[in-house]
């Protein structure tokens, strides 16, 4: 697939604008899946047995769909930088 000037050149100017969606939207995903978590979980001092379960139901997708945004958030960067480099 080939792309004309124009289209190059809208793609280019949308990219910075996706990427801004995309990160908010992961701080999102991660400030969600932090839920009951203290100071001392975060630096590793949580007990250990807690921290290892199955996801089940919206904790799963939740966590699958945060995946996706950080994929599509690479690639996003990396076409920016790609495109807005020749």
């Amino acid at each position: 697939m080939v792309f004309s000037p124009v289209q190059m050149e809208a793609l280019v100017s949308a990219l910075p604008y996706a990427e801004i969606i995309l990160s908010i939207l992961l701080i999102v995903g991660i400030v969600l899946q932090q839920r009951g978590a203290t100071l001392g979980g975060a630096f590793g001092g949580d007990n250990f047995a807690s921290t290892f379960y199955k996801r089940r139901g919206a904790e799963k997708f939740l966590f699958n769909a945060t995946i996706g945004i950080a994929v599509l958030l690479v690639l996003a960067a990396v076409a920016n930088f790609l495109l807005a480099n020749p």
